[in-house]
This record gives structure tokens, C-alpha cells and sequence, in this order.
């Protein structure tokens, strides 16, 4: 249960849900990737949104449908395809690094074994690879597999932060580890997908509408605002 804010007490995963939805409607998750996709798209769009690194990651999808040619393809080559999501030589180093990982321990290019782990199992072997924290752990488990392993976005953390589900210092990887035993394992996806879709719409990182929000009642971040 959180503890950091007086008004997190009258909050639950469920009630916060609920009123997002009621706002916004249920989100649907984009599922037009598999496992690996998901896993080097996501490292791809690390430190830029999605409006730069899908258009990316698919230039590149298209061009490398055998993951063994993206490996080995020239690291300048990659780069340049890969531009726009921004700092593509470093990108372009983890996903190569990534593919080899994988290849080099499990003698081909996928990780659809992970659906047979242990959430806390399958998030330590992710977090093993080059380039993948917490958060692409978690999306690729979340999302491809159905585990109820919580991704915490710059949206999520964010507005749990202003909610006072995590602390003021809580920063993204803690706050992980902080949501992980208060979110319900039903609920994780739903939670996720709303607290972005909140996240892009009232309670934006600048000029937040506290006025219009569902949820501020309870938001410490709000009645301060007021």
C-alpha cells in the first residue's frame, strides 16, 4: 500500500482505473508486434516518444526481416536508418549487442521461452541483455506474455508520483519495485495504459488540468494546484 501521501489512502488501483476509464474510455494495446519486435522496438524508443521511433523501428523492420542480417549489418548502415529515433549509434550498439546475447545463449533469435518463467524469473533474464532496464522488461512481459509485471513509463511515474502512490524521490526503477505489490496482477495492463493515456491528456508534465481531473479530489499535486 503506498505511504507516502495522505491522499493515497483513499485511493485503490481499481478506483484510479475506473475513473480513467470513465474519462478517457478503455484503452486497447497496439499488438502488432512479437516478442523480439517488442523487445528491440522498445529499445529503440528509449529517450524519444513513439511518434519517432515507430516510424523507425518499422524502416528498419522492413529492411532486416531475418534478425541475423540486422546483427550483422554495419553499424553505420543501421544508424543512419534508425536516425530519427535519436541517438542511433548508441541504439544501433545495444540492439546488436542484444540480438547476439540472445543468439550466442539460447542458439537462435527468440525469447518465447520466457512464457514458461516466472515473472520474477523472466525480468531477471531480460534485465541481463544489453540496453534493457525495468521498464523494457516489464513492457515485453506485460505485453507478449501477460504477466502482471507493471512498466512504469514517464506518463505512469508521473502521475503515481502527483497521486501519491510513490514518493517525491521515487525514481523510475524504484517505483517498479513500489507499484509492483499494490497494483493487482488483473489490472496491471489496464493501470498501465491509463495512467499514459492520463498522462498525454490532463495531467501533463506542464500546465496539468487539475480542474477537470477525476481524481483530484484525492491528489495532494491538485489541492496544492488549486
Amino acid at each position: 500500500m503506498p505511504i507516502f501521501a495522505s491522499s493515497s489512502r483513499s485511493l485503490s488501483a481499481e478506483s484510479i482505473v475506473l475513473a480513467l476509464e470513465g474519462l478517457y474510455g478503455q484503452v486497447v494495446a497496439d499488438d502488432r508486434y512479437d516478442p523480439m519486435e517488442e523487445l528491440v522496438s522498445c529499445i529503440l524508443s528509449q529517450h524519444t516518444n513513439d511518434k519517432n521511433s515507430y516510424p523507425a523501428f518499422d524502416r528498419m523492420r522492413a529492411l532486416y526481416r531475418n534478425w541475423a542480417d540486422l546483427e550483422h549489418e554495419d553499424p553505420s548502415v543501421v544508424a543512419s536508418i534508425i536516425a530519427s529515433a535519436g541517438m542511433a549509434k548508441r541504439k544501433t550498439e545495444l540492439i546488436q549487442s542484444c540480438l547476439r546475447a540472445i543468439r550466442e545463449e539460447r542458439g537462435e533469435y527468440s525469447i518465447d521461452f520466457l512464457g514458461s518463467m516466472a515473472p520474477e524469473e523472466a525480468m531477471e533474464w531480460l534485465q541481463e541483455l544489453p540496453g534493457v532496464g525495468p521498464k523494457t522488461a516489464a513492457l515485453v512481459l506485460c505485453f507478449q506474455f501477460g504477466m502482471p509485471v507493471l512498466p512504469v513509463d514517464v506518463h505512469v511515474h508521473r502521475v503515481s508520483q502527483r497521486l501519491g502512490l510513490i514518493g517525491p524521490s521515487t525514481d523510475a526503477n524504484r517505483a517498479h519495485q513500489e507499484l509492483a505489490g499494490w497494483v493487482p496482477g488483473p489490472l496491471v495492463e489496464r493501470f498501465h495504459l491509463a495512467l499514459i493515456q492520463h498522462g498525454r491528456g490532463l495531467c501533463r508534465a506542464r500546465q496539468p488540468q487539475c480542474s477537470a481531473c477525476p481524481l483530484a479530489a484525492d491528489c495532494d499535486f491538485a489541492r496544492r494546484a488549486a
